[in-house]
């Protein structure tokens, strides 16, 4: 059994935007699925390693911060998904982090969830994940989304595959509940959508 196994993994960097990355969380642990965030900051890093900035100036204390030991951990585990929020410069700062892509690639190569929104999309463009797929990001920045077909016509959030993608902000509940349709079942989404209301 792996220290990680069943959990959701929500990267953060500096710069990431706030309700892309907490929507996920508040959501997913509202229906007991277990999301750790994680700081892209730890070991020789000489900051607060928790203590991640946000686009909007908001500062979250992550549950977990990014060293050896994390590292060791959970690609031994059995995760069930890792999420990247967009936002500038947090999605960049995702993108340049070997960790973020070290994470990235081993889910994705075991056949496990990725999910990305907003900016987000682009990084796994880069990754080369996304060729021959359907995939949606921000709108404007469908040129980093490398290999895919992008979805431009309103869909607010794309699976195809092992891969997640969603537009921004104001689609960070149906991305969330999307997350939550393929880890629990769909009535857990719409329950949990009708209780927060969201499109009562």
């Amino acid at each position: 059994m792996g220290v990680y196994d069943n959990n959701v993994l929500v990267m953060l960097a500096d710069g990431f935007e706030e309700i892309e990355a907490l929507t996920v969380v508040d959501l997913l642990r509202r229906v007991g699925i277990e999301v750790k965030t994680v700081s892209i900051y730890g070991g020789s890093s000489k900051r607060p390693s928790n203590n991640v900035n946000g686009a909007r100036g908001i500062s979250v204390n992550a549950d977990i911060s990014i060293d050896d030991t994390f590292m060791n951990e959970a690609l031994s585990s059995d995760l069930s998904l890792v999420v990247l929020p967009g936002g500038m410069p947090g999605t960049l700062n995702l993108k340049e982090d070997k960790n973020v892509e070290k994470l990235v690639m081993d889910q994705y190569g075991k056949g496990k969830y990725v999910a990305a929104i907003c900016a987000a999309p682009t990084v796994f463009g880069s990754y080369g994940i996304l060729e021959g797929k359907k995939a949606t990001c921000y709108p404007g920045m469908e040129d980093g989304l490398i290999g895919a077909t992008a979805v431009t016509d309103g869909t607010t959030v794309v699976v195809d595959s092992n891969v997640i993608t969603s537009r921004g902000l104001g689609t960070a509940v149906d991305f969330s509940l999307k997350i939550i349709e393929i880890l629990k079942d769909k009535a857990t989404a719409d329950k949990i959508g009708i209780s927060v209301v969201y499109n009562v």
